[in-house]
């Protein structure tokens, strides 16, 4: 009987993690958040820049956005899954999300997928991760590191006055 507590507390744990991530479709907005089941998710650890505008014109209509948020919308399809990090004062969350992910595959980190592109930069708070993949991404010139970017600016939404 005493072998079997270690087992009901991992299931009890299981379950509490599965319960805080947060699945579902996403729609990619123009400020490089997800909108998954009616909340605002910013991807955890990281600051897209605003790089020159690109349009997609064989779509209908016609979508045209910075390159990190069309990098990121032609990444997401499908469920998203997301482990949330922090709950900001107007609702949204930051978390980090992964797409492609199964019950046999952790899937891919969006948030390490910009990074490692160019299109996103680690923030002090990120991952040890993110901080390499922005220094392989800078060593490469790729993304931001190969364009010109005259200035980069703080997002609306703030990042260091969420709870947790």
């Amino acid at each position: 009987m005493p072998k079997l507590i270690p087992l009901v507390l991992l299931a009890i744990v299981a379950v509490d993690a599965a319960a805080r991530e947060l699945v579902g479709h996403a729609i990619v907005r123009s400020d490089g958040s997800l909108l998954i089941r009616n909340q605002v998710v910013h991807l955890f650890g990281i600051f897209i820049p605003s790089t020159e505008r690109q349009c997609r014109t064989w779509m209908d209509p016609v979508r045209c956005d910075d390159r990190a948020v069309l990098a990121l919308d032609f990444k997401v399809r499908g469920f998203i899954h997301c482990a949330p990090e922090l709950e900001h004062a107007d609702g949204s969350l930051s978390a980090v999300c992964y797409v492609d992910r199964t019950r046999f595959d952790a899937g891919e980190d969006l948030a390490a997928y910009l990074i490692r592109r160019g299109w996103a930069l680690a923030r002090p708070e990120a991952p040890f991760e993110y901080q390499a993949l922005e220094r392989i991404a800078q060593q490469q010139g790729v993304g931001v590191w190969g364009l010109r970017v005259d200035s980069i600016s703080e997002p609306a939404y703030p990042h260091r006055r969420g709870r947790r």
